[in-house]
């Protein structure tokens, strides 16, 4: 789940402003840009050390991989790399670079960037723990020639391919120059060999992409890409249909209500389509109130997921009970949801110690009230209102609930230091690799993505055993029954797989939904308008 940590970057915008019409768009004042919505700045463009959704939508397009995923099958194709082989054992993979392949400054790519960029990662120097997970079995990434390069692992990973294939790759020569590789100037001028050069990074308004002229592969009508840093979705829905915008993520309340008119639908299309996603509640286990098991149960049970849905999403997702696509084979559709059940909450809190001995109102045990910190990101409507509704729920069951909010960077701050009781928030896996290790290994609780310290032994061994196992037979019962241990022990309360609310102007054709999503390089610019 790389590149795991999404934010819906959602705030309250004026109704009244919702509700307009679309009038007929006016023209672009240069039809080959795409005008994209962001709803927040990312904090690096280095491929390496980012983590949030929002670097990865504008680095997919600078930098590139030696292998890639078909958008149709999801199979594994060539990119920097022409060929690759591996050995019988699985143990070795080497791999065959494309010649003549440029940086974005003229200076040709080779092995040299992608042996770099391994010492990079594995380096404790450098923040990118949420990487090294997946290449904690590689023995060395040795150099054969100048246009070859050598994986060895310690042992077989059914993974292998696709992440020292898929290594985010960054320009030896560019980085290599003495500095701190974190907080490198280049973090905010990215060198890459794509199909898009960094084209300018206006702080709190935009982050401009260019066309890259001598890209090695086949390139994109499109010239220049402009990603629109917006903060209020309210806003930017209005300058989408006024034709500032092209291309924007709608909330399920603008999707329902808000871009349903004749004129909207002439102008725009309008995607609904679900990748490998889910949003969740975290309770902190190195929290005293959430040690215990039967607790966070407890608070699943008070928490009416199909209500919440109903009445904030309009019901355009589906309650998940696990961390795997819901629509794949490791995903155990068998076991359902908890339900909403305040009565059996009790019990269980009871069961843990927690009464009201001195009749206050708020449970207690051993002296101290069960009074916990929600802690949400200041720019999420979602978060904001589903705070509101527990913090009412748990009241009614004797648990006080503070909320604190805080601006996106400072919030994530908080959750990589475990600095909170609860939170909300959600991972997304784009390339569908069903390997829970990086969130769920207990390895990961201190510098991992195991922000909630879950510890489970039966757990470890089957996400250790699983990678192993190329039988995907085997593996999907080994990923039910972590699913199982998942469901039993309640580490997050699982909320929701929600899918991709996509608008996308019609002055572009070819838009095409894959499932691996929409691929705005294959899309052609309309110029009759």
């Amino acid at each position: 789940m790389k590149n795991g940590a999404i934010q819906s970057a959602i705030a309250t915008a004026i109704l009244a402003l919702l509700f307009g019409g679309c009038a007929k768009l006016a023209p672009p004042k240069d039809p080959y840009t795409l005008n994209v919505h962001m709803g927040a700045e990312p904090g690096t463009l280095n491929p390496i050390t980012a983590t949030d959704a929002y670097a990865s939508a504008i680095n997919q397009r600078i930098y590139e991989t030696l292998v890639d995923r078909d958008y149709d099958t999801l199979a594994v194709i060539p990119q920097l790399a022409e060929r690759w082989e591996i050995s019988p054992d699985r143990l070795r993979f080497r791999f065959y670079l494309k010649k003549g392949v440029l940086w974005s400054d003229g200076v040709e790519f080779t092995a040299d960037d992608v042996v770099y960029s391994y010492e990079r990662i594995m380096d404790p120097k450098v923040a990118c723990a949420h990487l090294k997970v997946y290449y904690l079995d590689i023995k060395s990434c040795k150099k054969i020639d100048r246009y070859a390069v050598e994986f060895r692992y310690s042992r077989p990973y059914y993974l292998a391919l696709i992440f020292c294939g898929g290594m985010p790759i960054v320009p030896k020569h560019i980085f290599n120059d003495g500095t701190d590789f974190n907080t490198h100037k280049n973090n905010r001028h990215p060198v890459g060999t794509g199909p898009f050069l960094f084209g300018g990074w206006d702080t709190g308004k935009t982050i401009a992409l260019v066309r890259n002229e001598r890209y090695w592969g086949k390139k994109p009508e499109i010239r220049k890409v402009a990603y629109r840093l917006i903060s209020e979705p309210g806003v930017a829905l209005q300058m989408l249909k006024k034709g500032e915008l092209d291309m924007m993520g709608l909330r399920e309340i603008e999707w329902v209500r808000q871009t349903g008119s004749k004129k909207f639908n002439e102008n725009f299309y309008k995607n609904k389509y679900f990748l490998s996603s889910f949003s969740y509640i975290g309770w902190n286990q190195a929290r005293d109130f959430f040690k215990d098991r039967r607790v966070r149960l407890a608070m699943t049970h008070l928490i009416n997921r199909r209500q919440i849905l109903d009445k904030l999403l309009f019901g355009l997702g589906e309650i998940v009970t696990g961390p795997f696509y819901i629509f794949g084979d490791s995903y155990d559709r068998s076991l359902k949801p908890w339900p909403h059940d305040p009565a059996r909450a009790r019990q269980l809190l009871a069961e843990a110690g927690w009464t009201d001995h001195d009749g206050d109102g708020i449970l207690d045990k051993n002296g101290r009230k069960f009074s916990f910190k929600f802690t949400i990101s200041s720019g999420s409507e979602f978060a904001e209102r589903l705070a509101s509704i527990l913090k009412e729920d748990f009241s009614k069951a004797g648990i006080e609930m503070n909320i604190n909010q805080f601006e996106w960077a400072v919030f994530i701050d908080k959750i990589q230091r475990r600095d909170f009781d609860a939170t909300s928030l959600g991972w997304s896996d784009p390339d569908f690799q069903d390997d829970p290790y990086q969130i769920w290994h207990s390895s990961q609780i201190n510098g991992g993505s195991n922000y909630i310290g879950f510890r489970n032994a039966e757990a470890d061994r089957i996400i250790e055993k699983a990678r192993q196992e190329f039988d995907l037979k085997k593996r999907v019962a080994m990923y039910h029954r972590f699913h199982e241990i998942l469901h039993n022990e309640q580490p997050y309360t699982f909320l929701y797989t929600m899918p991709a609310l996509a608008v996308v102007s019609r002055r572009f054709t070819n838009v095409i939904v894959h499932k691996k999503g929409m691929n705005f390089l294959e899309w052609k610019v309309r110029t009759d308008q």
